[in-house]
């Protein structure tokens, strides 16, 4: 369907079109919830003109049917991500630098590859673009937008700007931005290249899966470790993409289908998480998982948010999350039959264990966080927050349940299917409506057990001890946080784990030390002696005679 009268600079189809629908929903949201979060800040024109520039031009790449507009508005993207993170004051300055530098220099390699395109093609509009993988060239232009893609999204080695972003902007940007439209457009813009602009064939397939099987493995490896609940998120934005990347690798409909679920869902998911975070940091003026705990009865709409996103996020039927994962699991199974089936094993291995990870690293945040036993720096009145808190992240968690229980009858049949064409085969069958059912009929089954006497355990309450000495239970308060601190205890996993703090694996700090070092050689070169400036002469006067005589 195209918009007449914008055609051919604009065109809404079934793929962008469910995007600018969530474009404008998480606009709405992040508008209400900022009402209160952000009301003592003094800087709130500037910072509701960003929100609102963000939105439109986000709404304006997403329909862009034109290769130069398109950079435009994506460009633009990146300064008003800038000024969002910078709204966090003077310690989100450093990381709004590291994402203007990231985020640009991916924009600048879009652009190179924007060149390329219309190099070979002598054409901006970009449904008459259709390209071949089969040249060097073609292959540069590709990767050089796909960079943008992963920079925007979080996929590694383009992610680190977002853990530090999480825990250094505004609560109401993080969830705006990296945890939901730059999901959306990085994603959108894969989606688009790969099956639109280029022809997908078994390298770009290999590809895509390897960068979703380890950005999946490697974040939340790295989410395990963290003791602050905003950077533990950021983790999790970014190993989340790798399943989308995963499902888009798979280059079938059902694979693509639920990479596009995927976005959308964790779009839900992480607002809804980050939004709570803002909630708890706002309540307790701490997002450190050490002094936080015993949450869930002071903050219960909160605490119940966060408990149905972070079940979803886990993968835990019957919410959005499940019915997402569970499209990309049959995409990877469809794929053996197509060649590379050892890559394809490796790639549904991580996926599923990079799953399993995500549950234990959600039990530890919401231990820590909602449950178990308070920290003595908690002040004791913490009550819950005002409702145009609590809303949105209620009404995202509602969605959560909404996608997971009529997944089939809802997003898949008015935004995915439409989105890929149709086409899409089950290999199996998941009644989300049957499923729920059970599970609610097995736990309701399960209360009414325990409420009888017969059933009830005997309970012996006395003081808590080792080695027949009492213990202080404050003292000896289980924060969460030491829940799998030994992985960094192990030989392979702390050598890792020491390397990746120092910033070995950060592509920000990697060519930071390069350019830096560059900087200092020629320092030492240019050292104000004459005689060494004598010598360069030379040097290069010789080399321009060998140069002109060759």
């Amino acid at each position: 369907m195209n918009i007449d009268y914008l055609y051919p600079w604009f065109k809404l189809d079934s793929l962008n079109s469910f995007v600018v629908l969530a474009i404008g929903m998480f606009f709405v949201l992040t508008v209400i919830y900022s009402l209160r979060m952000m009301r003592e800040e003094s800087f709130l024109v500037q910072y509701y003109a960003y929100i609102i520039l963000t939105a439109a031009a986000s709404v304006l790449a997403v329909l862009a049917n034109h290769l130069i507009l398109l950079l435009v508005c994506w460009g633009f993207l990146g300064l008003t991500l800038y000024l969002l993170i910078n709204q966090g004051g003077q310690e989100a300055s450093a990381a709004a630098k590291k994402t203007f530098i990231i985020v640009g220099g991916s924009d600048a390699l879009m652009l190179l590859g924007i060149g390329i395109v219309y190099y070979l093609t002598k054409e901006f509009q970009m449904d008459k673009i259709h390209l071949e993988l089969n040249s060097g060239l073609v292959w540069v232009a590709y990767l050089s937008i796909a960079i943008g893609c992963f920079a925007k999204a979080g996929a590694m080695p383009f992610h680190s700007w977002i853990p530090d972003s999480a825990q250094a902007a505004p609560v109401p940007v993080v969830a705006y931005l990296p945890a939901s439209l730059d999901k959306l457009l990085g994603i959108y813009l894969l989606t688009r290249i790969s099956l639109d602009l280029f022809l997908m064939n078994q390298a770009v397939s290999m590809l895509l899966m390897i960068i979703g099987a380890f950005t999946i493995v490697a974040a939340v490896m790295m989410a395990l470790i963290q003791h602050n609940m905003k950077r533990l998120l950021g983790y999790h934005a970014v190993s989340q993409v790798g399943y989308m990347v995963l499902g888009i690798g798979t280059g079938l409909p059902i694979g693509v289908a639920g990479g596009l679920f995927h976005m959308l869902n964790h779009a839900i998911y992480k607002s809804c998480l980050f939004l709570t975070a803002g909630n708890v940091e706002y309540s307790t003026k701490t997002s450190e998982l050490d002094e936080l705990g015993g949450l869930a009865k002071f903050m219960p709409i909160t605490y119940v948010s966060a408990l149905i996103a972070s079940l979803s996020i886990s993968g835990v039927p019957p919410f959005n999350g499940f019915f997402s994962k569970w499209m990309i699991y049959q995409g990877l199974v469809e794929r053996l039959s197509f060649g590379g089936r050892s890559l394809v094993i490796v790639c549904l291995a991580a996926a599923m264990f990079g799953s399993g990870l995500t549950l234990a690293s959600f039990m530890k945040l919401l231990h820590a966080t909602f449950l178990g036993q308070p920290s003595p720096k908690l002040r004791k009145d913490i009550t819950e927050v005002s409702w145009t808190m609590w809303l949105p992240c209620l009404l995202l968690a509602f969605l959560c349940v909404i996608f997971g229980v009529f997944a089939n009858l809802i997003p898949m049949k008015y935004f995915i299917l439409p989105a890929v064409g149709g086409g899409v085969g089950f290999i199996g069958n998941w009644y989300a409506g049957l499923s729920t059912l059970l599970i609610l009929f097995g736990f309701f089954l399960g209360l009414l057990i325990f409420s009888f006497k017969a059933f009830k355990p005997i309970v012996r309450e006395d003081v808590a001890y080792v080695g027949g000495e009492n213990l202080d239970l404050q003292e000896t308060r289980v924060s969460g946080t030491e829940f799998y601190n030994t992985l960094k205890e192990l030989k392979t996993l702390r050598i890792i784990y020491k390397q990746a703090q120092a910033g070995a694996f950060d592509i920000y700090e990697q060519g930071k030390t390069l350019v830096f070092g560059i900087g200092r050689f020629l320092q030492f070169l240019h050292n104000g002696v004459l005689p060494t400036y004598l010598v360069w002469t030379l040097l290069g006067m010789i080399a321009l005679f060998f140069a002109l005589v060759r």
